[in-house]
């Protein structure tokens, strides 16, 4: 069993340590915010905060997410309010399929929380993930604007 915290929720799963925690979060806990995308940590769809910082959750197993607290794209808002990162990803018309969406929320929360004010360059840097209707710019806008928000 492994005992997991997420979104400040304690959790006993009945799962493997090598378990990828994305299988966790989707199949034992019911959270599916957290996409299953290329299963190499790659392409970012499954980013999750483990004590703060982004991972890729198909890549990180079970056993290395015990005893510390796990943040999901549900556990963002808080009593309703949307992020400011959530708000500029609205505002700037961001999602086209939304597959990626969520992963990619994940990443620039973690980006923002390091680097408030981002230059181009250290998006370049830290947002890695990948999304297939090439909603590129839009992100970097939102990005921009969540940080002077």
């Amino acid at each position: 069993m492994a005992r997991l915290n997420i979104n400040g929720k304690n959790y006993e799963i009945d799962a493997e340590p090598e378990t990828p925690l994305l299988w966790a979060i989707r199949e034992n806990v019911g959270l599916t915010g957290t996409k299953y995308g290329c299963g190499i940590a790659e392409c970012g769809a499954c980013t999750v905060h483990v004590d703060g910082k982004a991972v890729r959750s198909c890549s990180f197993p079970v056993s290395a997410a015990e005893g510390k607290k796990i943040t999901t794209v549900e556990g963002l808002a808080q009593n309703g309010v949307l992020t400011k990162v959530q708000k500029a990803w609205l505002d700037h018309d961001v999602p086209q399929c939304g597959y990626c969406q969520s992963g990619m929320i994940m990443a620039v929360a973690a980006l923002l929380r390091t680097k408030p004010k981002p230059t181009d360059a250290d998006i370049d840097a830290a947002i890695t993930n990948i999304c297939r209707c090439g909603t590129f710019q839009q992100v970097r806008a939102a990005i921009h604007a969540a940080a002077n928000a």
